[in-house]
């Protein structure tokens, strides 16, 4: 199957329990900011089963397919999707999320204080959303910003009462991976270990691959 033909059969889906509350929420979002666009979740996922938040910087080249989703044309999710098959995570246990939901203008790689700030709603609905979140891995410098902002907004109690854990990892983006072969693997190895502490912690199984 195409890209463009996987793309057009999740967006027949985006209704479906599974993600129609995730749905609702990007579409909610891009309203708050007339002429921005949120993507939507990949219909993979499954805001039921939803155990880890994978939260990233912002929608990047990729998401022009309308999905936030693993099978996107860019290193950024080929990375991660990497690291879910290495993990043994199936897609319908984590929810990819970014920063800042909103897709960031042409050439814009990083965020501002003021755009993280903007990040701390958005999340704290996913989370109220994704009621079974056990864990949220924070991929590189602004997730870790907007985990410490959501914490001291509130988050500590959702932290608190679901028992849920936060991990510190880096960036999936090719920036973040500038380095030997021996770095690049080892950092990748990290967000593998981070994934698999999550899954155990969740009581899920790795899937047979």
């Amino acid at each position: 199957m195409s890209q463009s033909e996987y793309f057009e059969e999740q967006l027949s889906k985006v209704e479906d329990d599974s993600v129609a509350e995730l749905t609702a929420l990007c579409r909610k979002l891009q309203d708050q900011q007339p002429g921005s666009r949120v993507p939507l979740i990949d219909p993979v996922h499954d805001v039921d089963e939803a155990r880890v938040i994978s939260l990233q910087i912002a929608p990047g080249p990729g998401t022009s397919s309308g999905f936030l989703s693993l099978r996107n044309d860019d290193p950024t999710a080929a990375r991660l999707a990497a690291v879910y098959e290495a993990a043994g995570l199936e897609p319908r246990f984590g929810i990819p999320w970014n920063v800042f939901p909103w897709e960031l203008p042409e050439g814009g790689t990083k965020l501002t204080p003021d755009q993280v700030k903007a990040g701390i709603r958005p999340l704290k609905q996913l989370m109220n959303i994704a009621y079974r979140t056990s864990a949220i891995v924070a991929h590189g410098t602004e997730a870790k910003r907007l985990v410490q902002a959501w914490i001291k907004a509130g988050g500590d109690q959702v932290i608190n009462k679901r028992g849920i854990k936060i991990y510190e990892v880096r960036s999936t983006a090719d920036r973040a991976f500038l380095g030997s072969a021996e770095k690049q693997q080892a950092w990748f190895d990290e967000m593998v270990a981070a994934y698999t502490d999550a899954m155990a912690r969740a009581g899920l199984r790795p899937a047979v691959k």
